[in-house]
């Protein structure tokens, strides 16, 4: 398993990443829970330890929206149907205290607000202003929060409605005057019915396109496993073209698992990619609950790495080596070209 096993991978800035000798896992994770759904965390510096030796030089810090009840014995609300997961504040807080008192910078990280419920839209503003009082200029991303999750069905959440949607634009002008992006998980649809929910992301995207929304795992599932691959990059296409400030996030390996590792389909999407190569951040989805150990991050880190190697120099510095995600934070900072051949 070829993982960066050094923070040295692609150090030399100032000259050239060699895709030949560097390893080709993700310098950046955009998608990464260091607060699990319930019971024990990894310890803060044990995780920023995984992604020093793993060669991640920066991360998204996003804690759990949506959490267990403190008296539940789960760890994963797969394993707990009929309980509740509900938005709370509890996982940013211990994440923005975390990282108050350490302040890496090796890897930097952008600690997110996840406590949003997009289906009580009012609880939002004064949300923010609470964190803004406590953590003042600590939140730099919104999300992953949830439009629509099939997954958490079991435990009692339903879709944000249109009507919902609308009752966004408070706190999404918030963001927007911030330059904060939000990463939004919102299913396209199931097995059964394919594009059951695509008309929500695209009711967010018609009513918010001057903000930086980040579709989490490009709307795919455990429970859509089975689209046709042009029919998907047909959608991503349109939505990419029509709103210039949408990002695919190519987060979990339920992409790779089901899509990309299928015979041809992985060269699909990597000349999507191509011909995308600014609109595309990566990540893990790694949730860091205290039965994982470095050995999965790893793991996890590898999986959703692997399209990286079908991409071509532009798209693998832009989405590979950090580019997009230094854009969309707006961080004075730069990736190394891609050395070229000869």
């Amino acid at each position: 398993m070829a993982v960066a096993a050094s923070p040295a991978a692609g150090s030399a800035v100032a000259g050239c990443f060699d895709r030949a000798r560097e390893p080709y896992t993700s310098q950046v994770d955009s998608h990464l829970h260091f607060r699990p759904f319930g019971g024990q965390a990894i310890p803060f510096e044990e995780l920023t330890g995984y992604l020093h030796k793993s060669g991640v030089r920066h991360a998204s810090m996003y804690g759990i929206g949506q959490m267990l009840p403190v008296n539940s014995n789960c760890t994963y609300y797969l394993d707990c149907p009929g309980t509740p997961v509900v938005p709370s504040m509890k996982n940013d807080f211990a994440n923005a205290e975390n990282y108050v008192e350490t302040k890496p910078k090796d890897p930097e990280l952008a600690v997110s607000m996840t406590f949003m419920d997009l289906n009580h839209p009012e609880t939002v503003p004064p949300g923010i202003a609470l964190y803004d009082k406590e953590f003042p200029g600590v939140f730099r991303w919104a999300g992953e929060v949830n439009l629509v999750k099939q997954a958490l069905f079991p435990n009692h959440h339903t879709p944000a409605t249109s009507e919902n949607i609308k009752n966004w634009a408070p706190f999404m002008k918030v963001l927007r005057d911030r330059g904060i992006p939000i990463t939004i998980h919102s299913d396209l649809g199931s097995n059964a019915d394919q594009t059951k929910y695509l008309h929500l992301m695209q009711e967010t995207l018609r009513l918010y396109p001057e903000n930086k929304i980040v579709w989490a795992h490009m709307g795919l599932s455990k429970e859509l496993t089975t689209m046709d691959p042009h029919r998907h990059i047909g959608i991503m296409k349109k939505l990419l073209d029509e709103y210039p400030n949408l990002t695919l996030d190519l987060s979990w390996r339920v992409l790779e698992d089901n899509y990309f590792s299928k015979p041809g389909v992985r060269k699909k999407y990597a000349t999507f990619f191509d011909q995308y190569p600014t609109r595309a951040i990566p990540g893990t989805d790694f949730v860091a609950s205290r039965d994982k150990d470095f050995h999965v991050y790893e793991q996890e880190l590898e999986v959703t790495s692997r399209i990286n190697k079908a991409l071509d120099d532009r798209a693998f510095r832009d989405i590979a080596l950090g580019e997009n995600y230094y854009r969309l934070l707006g961080l004075n900072e730069s990736t190394p070209k891609v050395c070229t051949a000869g």
